[in-house]
C-alpha cells in the first residue's frame, strides 16, 4: 500500500519515485551538508527568484522533466550515479519512459479534444498545485545551520491543524521525522510528546515560521554565513560535535 501510494504521489509532484527514494536517503544521511545533500532547498546564498518560482514549480519542474528525458536514454546525472545503486538504475529508466509516454498521450489527448482540461488533471497539477508544497518544504530546514550533525539544530518542527497535518502527513514534525526515519507518519505527534524535552521549541504555524525564514534569508543574500541558531533546553542530551570542524575548508 506504502508504495502504491508513493508511486502515484511521485508521478503527481513531478519526481521519479527510485531516483527520489535514493535522493532521499542521502538527504536524511547527510541533512544540508553542502555538497552531499542534493535536498538542500534554500542554499546560501539563497535563489529568491528561483524559490518565488517555484511556488510555481518553474525552476524545479524543467529540470525534473529534463531529467526524465535523460533517464529515458539509459543516462543519469553525475550525482545520481553517485547515490543509486547499480541494481536499481533499470527502474529509473523504465518509469521515466513510462512517464514520458503518459504525458505524451495526456498532450494528443488534449490535442485531439482542442482542450486543455486533460492537462489539468495530469501534467500541470504538478506545476500550479505546487504552492501549498512549496509552503510547508521550506519550513523543513530553510535558514538553519549547515554542516552540523544534530538534526535538532537543522531541521524545524512546526505546529499545523489537523487539515495540513493530514494533507502534509505530519511531516511538520520534521525534527521528529530526521531523527528517527522509520517511525510511520501516523506516530510522529506521539514521538514528538517523547521527544519535547530533547528539542528546541517547536513553531506556533506558519506564520511564526516565515517571521523568522523571510528575514533571514533576505540577510543571507548579503551574508550567506549567517543562519538561525536554534535554542536547546536545559533538559537536552549534548549536541553532538559540529560536521564544519571535520570537513575539508571550502
Amino acid at each position: 500500500m506504502n508504495d502504491v501510494v508513493y508511486q502515484i504521489a511521485s508521478f503527481m509532484v513531478l519526481r521519479e519515485p527510485t531516483s527520489w527514494r535514493w535522493s532521499h536517503i542521502r538527504h536524511h544521511t547527510d541533512t544540508l551538508i553542502v555538497g552531499r545533500d542534493p535536498g538542500i532547498a534554500a542554499p546560501r546564498p539563497p535563489d529568491l527568484p528561483g524559490i518565488a518560482l517555484d511556488f510555481f514549480n518553474l525552476k524545479n519542474g524543467p529540470k525534473e522533466l529534463g531529467k526524465i528525458i535523460l533517464h529515458c536514454c539509459g543516462r543519469l546525472t553525475a550525482d545520481e550515479r553517485v547515490y543509486i545503486p547499480d541494481m536499481e538504475r533499470h527502474k529509473v529508466y523504465w518509469v521515466s519512459r513510462l512517464y514520458l509516454l503518459i504525458y505524451l498521450a495526456v498532450i494528443g489527448w488534449s490535442l485531439a479534444l482542442h482542450s486543455i482540461l486533460p492537462l489539468m488533471f495530469v501534467g500541470l497539477p504538478s506545476f500550479y498545485g505546487a504552492w501549498l508544497w512549496v509552503t510547508f518544504g521550506l519550513t523543513q530546514h530553510a535558514g538553519l545551520a549547515e554542516d552540523v550533525l544534530d538534526h535538532r539544530l537543522s531541521c524545524r518542527t512546526v505546529y499545523l491543524n489537523p487539515v495540513f497535518r493530514f494533507i502534509y502527513w505530519n511531516m511538520n514534525y520534521h525534527v521528529e521525522h530526521h531523527m528517527f526515519p522509520l517511525v510511520p507518519y501516523h506516530a510522529l505527534p506521539a514521538l514528538h510528546r517523547e521527544m519535547k524535552a530533547d528539542t528546541p521549541p517547536p513553531y506556533h504555524g506558519l506564520w511564526e515560521a516565515y517571521r523568522e525564514i523571510v528575514p533571514t534569508l533576505l540577510r543571507q543574500v548579503k551574508d550567506p554565513s549567517y543562519h538561525i541558531r536554534r535554542k536547546l533546553p536545559d533538559s537536552a542530551r549534548p549536541v553532538p560535535m559540529d560536521l564544519a570542524a571535520a570537513l575539508p575548508a571550502r
